[in-house]
């Protein structure tokens, strides 16, 4: 078992609400649908974080290299991958 630690959050009344509500309809209580939301949202927005730097890192890579696929190849290759056809990654190029 993780330790864990007692966090206070403060909500308006209207979120609280909204929280209670769920929780009964789910038969939860309100602190597992407010510690599910937040995994949730840290979940999505650290794939988000991942994205967005490896983004950066691709574009910071293109600048200085200048190698690339067209999209028209992007397409090619991934339509081939996506009808279940056995292909090698195209070769970047300038």
């Amino acid at each position: 078992m993780r330790p864990t630690a007692t966090t206070s959050l403060k909500l308006d009344d209207q979120i609280k609400k909204r929280v209670q509500r769920l929780a009964q309809a789910r038969q939860r209580t309100p602190h597992w649908v407010m510690r599910e939301a937040i995994e949730q949202y840290l979940e999505r927005e650290e794939k988000r974080e991942r994205l967005r730097h490896d983004a950066l890192a691709a574009w910071n890579h293109y600048q200085m290299t200048g190698l690339h696929l067209s999209a028209e190849e992007a397409d090619a290759w991934l339509a081939k991958l996506e009808a279940g056809k056995v292909t090698v990654t195209p070769e970047c190029h300038e």
